[in-house]
């Protein structure tokens, strides 16, 4: 059997490594004023049904530095998801989890799941206008 092509090869470093640690560190300390992309600092960002007619939007952060700066940031506070969703101010709640780096909110439904207009039963696809934000 013959090795594979190196274009197939995938030489990556373990999540959590010193040179991801090091790269993460290099871009917060060169971020301006635009901030930086919540994706370079979550490298999980999901949503899902939390019932059927809540969803819960999941962010789980890289490290306690990735973590400290979308903690504080003011684009991740429940208003301001509210306002991302086009929700009313106070109709999101936020969920810190420090203990495993990760912020959770909660939100309304515009429609029960799996009712006639329900375009994502799971409420899987509902994570997409967080993918656009800096903090």
């Amino acid at each position: 059997m013959s090795p594979a092509p190196p274009s197939l090869t995938t030489a990556c470093e373990p999540q959590g490594s010193v040179a991801a640690a090091t790269a993460l560190s290099s871009t917060l300390a060169g971020a301006d004023a635009a901030g930086v992309a919540l994706t370079v600092l979550a490298p999980v960002i999901r949503s899902k049904n939390a019932g059927p007619t809540q969803l819960t939007l999941d962010l789980f952060f890289s490290d306690a530095q990735a973590y400290g700066r979308a903690q504080a940031s003011p684009a991740l506070t429940a208003d301001a998801v509210a306002g991302l969703y086009g929700l009313a101010p106070g109709a999101v709640r936020r969920y810190a989890m420090p203990t495993i780096q990760a912020l959770k909110f909660t939100l309304p439904r515009a429609v029960c799941a799996g009712s006639p207009g329900d375009g994502d039963v799971y409420g899987a696809q509902q994570h997409g206008p967080l993918l656009a934000l800096q903090v």
